[in-house]
């Protein structure tokens, strides 16, 4: 771990997830039960970047525990055209590791003054943000010194999990949460496996990153990780729309990296993967799902099976390590990427 601030944060992350769980459940149990009260019909969430990405994950989760449809915030609707947007019947929460944005505090801002309730989930608890909000949820990540997220983003997707199973009243699902650090932990094994991949993705300039139902959010983060870090212009896809067009990109020894997970979409991920062997990918299948495995170029056994709704605070942690690693294989700066800084404030 020594000689990054990244690698050193990636492997913080089971330890900042136990931090969360330890210091937010009962406070998010008491917050559930204040939404529930209020009876909120849709969710809204105003998110950039990584935190853009924890909200896809939170459309899957809270709409199949809660039967709440997600929508992703326009904030150029409040800041650039002057909207008047109706949050009746609507739970607005804002994420930002910072939560230093204008134009996420300005969308947590206009749904307040609407009537509806606001939640900040942020690494900062006196930030703008969490000023702006009726409730906010702490991460408590500890100080994130890597210009990339990463234990920040995982925090995020668990303090959704909080929320939404306190929300369902999920003892059991929230039990199973408190096991994910240490599968977490065990994620941290394929560090070496993840340096193999990325030295022989070393020349790659373009890639697509695959997966579906709750992966569609590790697909986003993972591509935002690459491109952040190592310069490869990676394209995020779910599964089903890569094959509406875009799968016309694959050809011989072109990098797909997919993400596959036991659950509901496991089967059609395993026909897709195929499909891509058959058409000369060069498929990097981060899964455990043993068909997938055999079928890629490149197999990462994942060393421990999760719930599915869990499984993308886990498998992320391969794609975080295979980002830093193709990094350093391209003689490039991970705590260092070029023209980004570590709080972005868009208007």
């Amino acid at each position: 771990m020594t000689g990054s601030i990244l690698l050193a944060e990636i492997y913080e992350q089971p330890e900042a997830l136990r931090r969360l769980i330890d210091s937010e459940s009962e406070p998010i149990a008491r917050l559930a039960h204040t939404l529930n009260e209020r009876g909120c019909q849709y969710v809204v969430i105003a998110a950039r970047g990584s935190s853009d990405n924890a909200a896809r994950y939170a459309q899957y989760l809270m709409g199949a525990a809660l039967g709440l449809p997600v929508a992703l915030a326009t904030p150029s609707l409040h800041t650039r055209y002057g909207a008047h947007l109706r949050f009746e019947g609507a739970l607005v929460i804002g994420i930002s590791q910072s939560g230093a944005s204008p134009d996420i505090c300005t969308v947590i801002d206009d749904a307040r003054r609407a009537g509806a309730p606001t939640v900040a989930i942020t690494n900062n608890p006196e930030s703008p943000l969490a000023r702006a909000a009726e409730s906010v949820i702490s991460l408590h990540a500890g100080t994130e010194r890597s210009i990339a997220a990463t234990k920040t983003y995982t925090t995020q997707l668990a303090a959704l999990a909080l929320l939404t199973l306190s929300m369902a009243n999920d003892r059991a699902g929230l039990a199973t949460l408190t096991t994910i650090p240490d599968a977490m932990d065990a994620m941290l094994s394929l560090d070496d496996r993840m340096r193999t991949i990325a030295e022989a993705m070393a020349n790659a300039t373009a890639a697509v990153t695959i997966g579906r139902g709750y992966h569609y959010a590790t697909a986003w983060e993972v591509a935002l990780k690459l491109k952040e870090l190592t310069y490869v212009a990676a394209e995020p896809y779910s599964a089903a729309d890569f094959q509406h067009g875009p799968i016309a990109l694959v050809r011989d020894d072109f990098p797909v990296v997919l993400i596959a997970t036991r659950g509901a979409v496991a089967d059609d991920l395993t026909a897709l993967t195929i499909r891509l062997r058959d058409l000369g990918a060069h498929l990097t299948a981060i899964s455990d799902v043993p068909a997938i495995l055999e079928a890629a170029d490149h197999p990462v056994r994942l060393p421990v099976s999760v719930e599915e709704r869990f499984a993308p605070l886990t498998a992320v942690i391969a794609g975080q390590l295979l980002a830093f690693h193709l990094a350093r294989a391209r003689g490039l700066d991970p705590d260092h990427p070029r023209g980004l800084r570590k709080v972005t404030e868009t208007r």
